[in-house]
């Protein structure tokens, strides 16, 4: 018997199920007609998706920015800003069709929410076999921390402070614990953190008791207090590496004070370029494959807090995008 699915492949019109943001704090599931996949496509099933609680909540509640509307778009986005809108860029699955090569693989690619997808082979990064599909999910971020930290140019030895808790802070404290003689100390508002920290291996503070004299600084907690904070944690002349994505929102930055007088840097980084420091050497392929190795770590299991069926999402994801949870992921 053929299963309803395998017919329809069979006859060139493939259903697959995508997430839409169809008004502020509103999405549903529609079903979508796959493309008729190339010699050079792949067809994937998915197991997982992740659902970013800093970009993706800007999506979801309508605030991206009119004069960002190109640069957010994501990549293989359907509808555009505000809504209707298909978005997500971070999807982990089995190759079922496509290059011999690929068949049966687990890869990740920056793709919307959706259950089944055509792309070519080419937008496909192999999850390394150290690291389970579920955690995968974390390479889009892992990347962006990636990125930072060669924007930042950190180094052994170095005194780092890294200003919020959520799983992009996180990702770049780790990163930064595993520099030798590093001291890193992620700053957060929520005690619950620490345990976290402990686990990950680095120092853990909350604002009032934040260590100055950083010779780098990450901040990415998208608000003005913590700016400030890492603003006041660098030393004389050191650089602060903006990570935040504020949306519509003004910023307050106190650039006062010793601000001058300490000579600082305050620089932006941002995951949609390789950083300068690497990009005669690294396009975004062997990018995405450096943040997969980096996720063979059991550790970073503890980031995934919540799960949630991918059926589910429609009726769930109000509350966890007003939750206080690290990363949550689609299971399908």
């Amino acid at each position: 018997m053929i299963e309803p699915a395998m017919a329809a492949e069979a006859s060139g019109n493939v259903a697959a199920t995508a997430l839409w943001y169809v008004g502020p704090r509103e999405c549903v599931l529609n079903e979508v007609e796959l493309a008729k996949a190339g010699p050079q496509d792949c067809v994937v099933r998915t197991c997982w998706s992740g659902v970013s609680r800093g970009t993706e909540r800007l999506v979801f509640e309508g605030l991206v920015p009119v004069s960002e509307h190109e640069r957010m778009r994501a990549p293989f986005q359907e509808g555009a800003f505000p809504f209707p809108v298909k978005y997500g860029y971070c999807a982990v699955g089995i190759v079922e069709a496509g290059p011999a090569h690929l068949l049966g693989e687990t890869v990740f690619c920056l793709y919307p929410h959706q259950d089944r997808f055509v792309v070519p082979a080419s937008r496909l990064a192999l999850v390394p076999k150290a690291v389970p599909a579920r955690r995968a999910m974390l390479a889009a971020n892992m990347e962006t921390a990636l990125n930072a930290h060669w924007d930042a140019g950190s180094g052994p030895a170095d005194r780092i402070v890294v200003v919020g808790g959520g799983v992009l802070g996180l990702l770049t404290a780790f990163i930064a614990a595993q520099l030798p003689g590093a001291e890193v100390t992620l700053v957060d508002l929520d005690p619950a953190r620490a345990a976290l920290a402990e686990t990950l291996g680095f120092g853990f503070a909350q604002p009032p008791d934040c260590p100055g004299e950083a010779d780098l600084v990450f901040h990415t907690s998208a608000s003005a207090a913590g700016l400030a904070t890492a603003i006041g944690a660098a030393g004389f002349e050191a650089r602060i590496v903006e990570l935040s994505w504020y949306g519509e929102g003004a910023v307050a930055a106190p650039l006062g004070g010793a601000f001058h007088a300490k000579r600082l840097q305050l620089v932006s980084s941002q995951v949609g370029q390789v950083s300068p420091s690497r990009r005669p050497r690294f396009d975004y392929a062997r990018r995405t494959q450096a943040a997969l190795a980096l996720l063979a770590d059991e550790r970073l299991d503890a980031l995934i807090s919540e799960e949630i069926g991918f059926r589910e999402a429609p009726a769930r994801l109000p509350a966890l995008f007003a939750g206080k949870g690290i990363t949550a992921v689609l299971r399908y």
